[in-house]
This record gives C-alpha cells, structure tokens and sequence, in this order.
C-alpha cells in the first residue's frame, strides 16, 4: 500500500492543533505511523517547524493570497504554510518543496488549488526579500509570538523578555539525567566519549548532560538499563531543592510522565514515594519509565485534589507539586503551546494552582517541605501565586537560596529559557512551622 505525502499528513496532524481541538503531541504520533519511517523525522520537522514560525508564515500568506481561506479550506491553508515553511527554514531543494506541495492538493482532493499554491510559492521565489521585510510592522509576525503573550512577557520581564522569545523560537538540547544509583556524571562522559557522542555536563544540574546533537536513544550506552534518562536541566533541579533525606514519606503530585519521582528514587531509593495524576495514559508512562528503571512507587490515577480518592490521611514528610500550568516556559519544545494557549487561560491556571497549594499544605508534615514548581514563565501563575498563598497560610520562603540559575524574584526563582541551556521554569521551596 502506497504511503501518503509528507506533506498531507503534516497537514493533517496541525488541522486539529490549529482549530485548537488537540495538542500536536496527542496529533502527531498517528499521522506518523502513516508515513514511511525515513519521513517521519520530516514530518515531525514540518509539523513543529511550521507551529514555530506560524504567525510569520501567516504574514507572508496575506500578502501571497487576495482573501482569506475559507474554513472548509483550512487545509489548503496549512499546505501552503508549509510550503513557505520549506521554502524558508529548510533545505529541501526548491523544485522538490514546490512540487511535493502542490501534489498534496491534489491527495486533499482540493485539484483546484494546485494553481493557486504553485503561484504562491513561486511568487515567494521571486519577492522574498520584499515580503519578509514586510512582517517588520507585526511585532507578532515579526517574533513569531502571539500578541497577548508578547505583551504579558513584556509586562513581567521588560528586561528579559526579548531573549525569552528568541530562545522560544530556537531548537532545544537534548539533556541527559544521569541515574545516580547507576552511575556518576564524569563516568557517563566517558561512555558518551567512548560511543563518539559529543556532551557535556549541565551548568546547574548536578546529574545533567547536554549532548551536542540530539541523537536517538537507542544509541546512549546504559539506556535500555537504565543507566540514563531525557529530561531537562530545570526539570532535574527539583530533587535537590526538597532536600531529601533516607526513608522520608515523599508526595509527587501530578507526576506524570514521572521524570522527577524517578530522580528522586535514583538520589534516595528508601523513600516512600506516593505518585498521583490525573490522566491515566500518562500515569501508564511513568510506569513504563519505572519498569525500565527498576524504581517503584506507590502510584494513583486521580484528581489531584480530590483527596479521599488517593490519600489514607497520613502526612508526608516532603511534597513536590509541580502544577498544571501554561507551559510558557517549553515553548521551543512544544511550539504548539503558542497557538493552544489564550489569555484568559492564565487566571483560570493562577486559580487551579491556589487551590492545589492550599489543598495539599494540609497533607504536609509539620517541619516538612513544599516545592512549588511550574514550567510556565508568567507572574501570575509563579510569583504572584505565592505572595497570595504566603499571606495565607503559615508557610515560610526558604529557597531557592543564592541559587546560580534563574532570577530571584522575591517569592521563589524564576528560571526563563537559555539557548543551550534549560527551559524555563519555576520555583518556590516552602517550609511548614513545626
């Protein structure tokens, strides 16, 4: 059976990411099963490709068409966006691009665009220069951002915000945790050497390696054993902010896909690990992330504030609440966050996130110890959140203290994303009075 153009199937799997109806990531993985192998590094190219430059893709299309594509004709939409795409950020050959993007009209059952496409593009050719200086009046197409995000950046970080945005629209690195009960950072660099995979240790993370050029898992020595897993630089700073010690009662709330339950278990495998989330796929990829590296805990499949669901009323000693939130701060990893996410989401999140906070402080230990973490880089969700929850309750801001990373914001550190370098993300260690 013949195996549908790329092109199509990228089509295909943004329709229902840009209509706003799934993430790329619940998208993708079908559309990919539908391609040749060797496509299916192209097709996940075109599909984040095309979600990081949307708006500036969008900037030329105006100025390529006379009126605007008609909704049943959002597909045609797409292909021409994708089109422009190769023509811009990738090496395709030119013939190829045009070609291959005019024939997925014709499998769209859409014959009648196949013109209008191969005048677009041909037109680009011939205008590029002219019509990209053109999207120097859209600051949205320009940085490739919606305008809502841009002016919440620039309201929370005048200063920073800039290169926020430029290293959201930067390819990510592919970082390595290295399992501590396996193994050390230094000796692992040894067997990257060894392999001829080119790394190097994390600025921050003490178990962090950032390879030089993403490579495919099956090629990291140890990683069927274990001996490593992929996770980010900020992600893998948790572990030691909730200063861990031998036989504690530790709560992971929303802990799917589980990377930092894991690390948790790899720096101290005598604790006893409650993990809760609420959607069952993801909760069954921390159990196949545990399988493969031999941790257990004690895992629920739950509304994280419905307690009487997961919790048997004993207190935990440590509690990790890294909370549903905007993803702002992984926007190069998932571009689709960009268009997915609205304004009015953020005080909904800031809500759902208080209330977590003031829900599982009474499931905390007198003298134990809350890390509130977020992937998300806006006030409202971060900083903010916690100046509320600390006029609120009895907690006390003990960290990040004179931590290397990230800005102190005065309610927790607020790490905003590094070429080369982590995600952003969040942080807030709180301290229950004994």
């Amino acid at each position: 059976m013949a195996r549908p153009n790329v092109r199509v199937a990228a089509v295909k799997a943004l329709l229902p990411v840009v209509k706003q109806q799934e993430s790329l990531s619940g998208a993708l993985p079908f559309q990919q099963e539908q391609v040749a192998e060797k496509d299916r590094g192209l097709l996940q190219e075109l599909c984040f490709g095309t979600l990081r430059w949307l708006t500036r893709l969008e900037g030329i299309r105006n100025q390529l068409v006379s009126k605007p594509f008609k909704a049943k004709d959002r597909d045609v939409d797409l292909l021409l966006l994708l089109g422009l795409y190769q023509l811009i950020y990738t090496r395709i050959p030119t013939h190829a691009a045009i070609n291959e993007t005019v024939a997925g009209a014709k499998l769209l059952k859409k014959d009648w665009a196949k013109g209008l496409i191969n005048g677009c593009l041909r037109r680009f050719q011939r205008e590029e220069e002219a019509l990209i200086a053109q999207l120097q009046r859209s600051e949205a197409a320009c940085l490739a951002h919606p305008n809502w995000l841009l002016q919440q950046l620039q309201q929370d970080w005048p200063e920073q915000w800039q290169a926020a945005v430029e290293a959201n629209n930067q390819h990510p690195p592919m970082i390595l945790r290295v399992n501590h009960s396996q193994s050390r950072r230094d000796d692992y660099l040894t067997k990257l050497a060894e392999a001829e995979i080119a790394a190097v240790a994390c600025d921050f993370a003490p178990d962090g390696i950032r390879l030089e050029k993403a490579t495919d898992v099956t090629r990291l020595p140890g990683f069927d054993q274990g001996m490593i897993s992929v996770q980010d630089e900020a992600a893998q700073l948790a572990a030691d902010l909730l200063q861990l010690q031998p036989g504690q009662r530790v709560l992971d709330a929303c802990a799917a896909p589980g990377g930092k339950t894991a690390h948790m278990l790899e720096r101290e495998p005598s604790l006893s690990v409650v993990a809760v989330d609420s959607e069952a796929n993801r909760l069954k990829r921390v159990e196949e992330n545990f399988q493969r590296l031999q941790l257990s805990a004690e895992l629920h499949c739950s509304d994280i504030t419905q307690l009487d669901n997961w919790w048997d009323g004993q207190q935990f000693d440590r509690i990790l609440l890294d909370a549903p939130c905007s993803a702002t701060g992984v926007i190069r990893r998932h571009p689709d966050i960009k268009w997915l996410r609205r304004k009015t989401d953020i005080p909904a999140l800031a809500e759902l996130q208080q209330s977590m906070l003031q829900l599982l402080w009474k499931t905390l230990k007198p003298g134990g110890i809350l890390v509130y973490a977020t992937c998300s880089v806006l006030a409202m969700e971060n900083a903010r959140n916690i100046e509320t929850f600390l006029t609120q309750s009895d907690a006390r801001l003990i960290g990040p203290v004179n931590a290397p990373y990230g800005l102190d914001t005065g309610f927790g550190q607020q790490l905003l994303p590094q070429p080369q370098g982590h995600d952003g993300f969040f942080y807030a260690v709180l301290e229950k009075p004994a």
